[in-house]
C-alpha cells in the first residue's frame, strides 16, 4: 500500500512546501494534492517516480511501512529533540524548528564564544537551554 505519509514527514524533514515539490517533481500542484490528501490513494508508477526523484529516495520506500526517517536526515542538518510533554500538548511547526534552532545558535554563540568549558559542560548547558526553550513555548501557548 502506498505510504502518502512518507511524503509529508519528507517534507517536514526538508522544510519544503507541497509547493517547492510540485515544482521540483515537474507535476502539476492539483495532483501532488491529491495524492496527500488521500483523494488518489494509488498514483501511478511514473508520479511516484518523480515524487522519489525529486525527494532523494527510493520509489520502494513509498511502499514500506517500516521506513526509519531518521535515514533521511542530512548529516549536517541538526536533529531536534523536541520534548514529549511539549509534541503531546501542541503541534510542533516548521516555524517552531526554526526559532528553536535560531535561539540555539545564539546561545552557542553567546555563551562558548572563550570555549573555556569542556564538552560535557557546554552540552549541559545546551540541553538546559533546549528544556527552557520549549517551556517558554508553551507557556506562550498557554496565553492565546
Amino acid at each position: 500500500m502506498f505510504n502518502r505519509a512518507l511524503i509529508l514527514e519528507l517534507l517536514e524533514i526538508k522544510g519544503w512546501s507541497q509547493y517547492k515539490l510540485s515544482k521540483r517533481a515537474n507535476m502539476a500542484q492539483s495532483t501532488l494534492s491529491d495524492i496527500l490528501t488521500g483523494k488518489n490513494s494509488n498514483p501511478r508508477m511514473d508520479t511516484v517516480q518523480k515524487i522519489a526523484t525529486a525527494l532523494e529516495v527510493s520509489v520502494n520506500d513509498f511502499f514500506d511501512n517500516n521506513v526509519n526517517t531518521e535515514n533521511f536526515i542530512p548529516e549536517n542538518k541538526p536533529k531536534i529533540q523536541v520534548p514529549k510533554e511539549y509534541s503531546d500538548k501542541y503541534k510542533v511547526t516548521s516555524r517552531d524548528k526554526k526559532q528553536y534552532l535560531e535561539e540555539m545558535k545564539k546561545a552557542n554563540e553567546a555563551f562558548f564564544m572563550d570555549d573555556e568549558f569542556n564538552e560535557d559542560s557546554k552540552k549541559e548547558m545546551l540541553d538546559l537551554m533546549s528544556e527552557l526553550f520549549w517551556e517558554v513555548k508553551a507557556m506562550n501557548k498557554r496565553k492565546k
